[in-house]
């Protein structure tokens, strides 16, 4: 008997198929981005502590929320919150760093004082304790 839609045959064929595909293309993705992570890691390491001049430029977040459906009653929302700081350094170059939510709320726009760095690894900065 030849190939026909209506005996399902075709989707004997087709969904492990399908299955097969998005399984590579989700395991992928996982497999490049946690290279690219450690690849980030190592990078950082082997990246010297600076300790440059610096100032505050801006700071912003992202927020971001995730809704899950569990059931026709049930949906829970969750959100998560990354934060960032922008510096400025001596030779006008601009570094933006995230930060914890902490750190982040200690830091104000404008203060100058000593960025510590790590590659793309922020460590701190340290607001200059003379005034004006």
């Amino acid at each position: 008997m030849g190939f026909a839609y209506g005996d399902g045959e075709f989707m004997f064929r087709f969904v492990p198929i399908f299955i097969a595909v998005v399984f590579v293309i989700v395991f992928g993705t996982i497999l490049v981005r946690s290279v690219k992570g450690i690849s980030q890691w190592h990078k950082n390491n082997e990246s010297p502590v600076l300790t440059v001049p610096a100032r505050i430029v801006t700071k912003r977040t992202a927020v971001h929320q995730y809704t899950n459906g569990a059931g026709p009653d049930t949906v829970t929302n969750d959100t998560s919150t990354t934060y960032f700081a922008t510096f400025e350094v001596e030779s006008g170059d601009r570094i933006e760093f995230p930060v914890k939510g902490t750190e982040y709320g200690m830091l104000a726009e404008g203060d100058r004082g000593r960025l510590t760095f790590q590659g793309t690894r922020y460590l701190g900065f340290e607001r200059d304790r003379s005034v004006g």
